[in-house]
């Protein structure tokens, strides 16, 4: 087996045992729903005390034949290898050994989110999917064009964590809930992108080699010329592109204004930055 597909099957499998780990641990005695299949599995856990791990595989398998007909065959494989990892594990080697947290119900909630969320990100890197609102949301997508997959997403979790309220008879489930899905994101972004996030500056100035040497001295980062027409004033100018860490966009704004008080900037939030002086090329492989 070559090393790529060996680093791919321990991501894989690691990330399904901390996925576990966090929903058995965490999320299934603080008695929310935080997205997702998932979620819905919990809610009809709590009605009827099924696996939640086989409620979750077979929530999956009508999205998953619908993903098979309407998106991508090699993202339905990935998708179903995952689902059924997860669902496994979950149910036959996590539950039945797996103490459940007995603590606040709060803490409960976040540290859920942030082991539940480290799970998903290995098998992201994996190159596979949970599935759940991720095919939904591209179902819907595919269905209402002119509807964002983010916003398909927030509509579907909207509605499952509307939903605990009533499955669980508790308004602070809905809450928790969001808190549990709020930190889980955040961890998936910090995980998959960490410190290489970063902020694009797109400024229109005439003292572009100004700011660039200054750039390229004081923050040893790179920009690019571009030479630029204004549309109004018919003048020549210049628009200078530089990326740099968010930890050192403040540096790059007092550069900018000291060289030129009447540039115009645009800034742009990069999640990943990749080339010279970021993470290079082959970390991503």
């Amino acid at each position: 087996m070559k090393k790529g597909s060996i680093q791919t099957v321990l991501l894989l499998a690691a990330g399904a045992v901390i996925y576990s780990v966090g929903t058995a641990y965490f999320i299934v005695p603080a008695q929310i729903a935080p997205g997702g299949a998932v979620g819905i599995a919990l809610m009809i856990n709590h009605l009827t005390s099924l696996p939640i791990g086989t409620l979750t595989l077979l929530i999956n398998l009508p999205l998953l034949v619908l993903a098979w007909f309407y998106l991508s065959h090699r993202f339905t494989v990935r998708t179903a290898i995952a689902t059924v990892l997860v669902s496994v594990v979950l149910d036959f080697l996590v539950t039945p050994i797996c103490p459940t947290y007995a603590g606040d119900r709060l803490l409960s909630s976040v540290y859920g989110g942030i082991v539940v969320g480290i799970g998903m990100a290995l098998i992201f890197q994996a190159g596979f999917t949970t599935g759940g609102t991720d095919i939904a949301g591209y179902l819907l997508q595919k269905k209402f064009p002119h509807y964002s997959i983010g916003h398909a997403l927030m509509i579907i979790e909207g509605i499952i964590l509307v939903l605990s309220i009533f499955v669980f008879q508790d308004v602070d489930a809905g809450l928790f809930g969001l808190i549990s899905v709020y930190v889980q994101t955040k961890v998936i972004d910090m995980i998959l992108y960490g410190s290489d996030a970063g902020s694009q500056a797109v400024i229109v100035t005439h003292h572009p080699q100004e700011i660039s040497q200054r750039v390229i001295q004081e923050l040893e980062r790179t920009t690019t010329i571009l030479e630029g027409k204004g549309a109004y004033s018919g003048e020549m100018t210049y628009v200078v592109v530089c990326t740099v860490r968010k930890s050192e966009f403040v540096r790059l704004k007092r550069i900018i204004g000291q060289c030129d008080p009447d540039a115009f900037v645009m800034v742009n939030e990069t999640t990943e930055v990749l080339g010279l002086g970021f993470k290079g090329f082959t970390e991503t492989m």
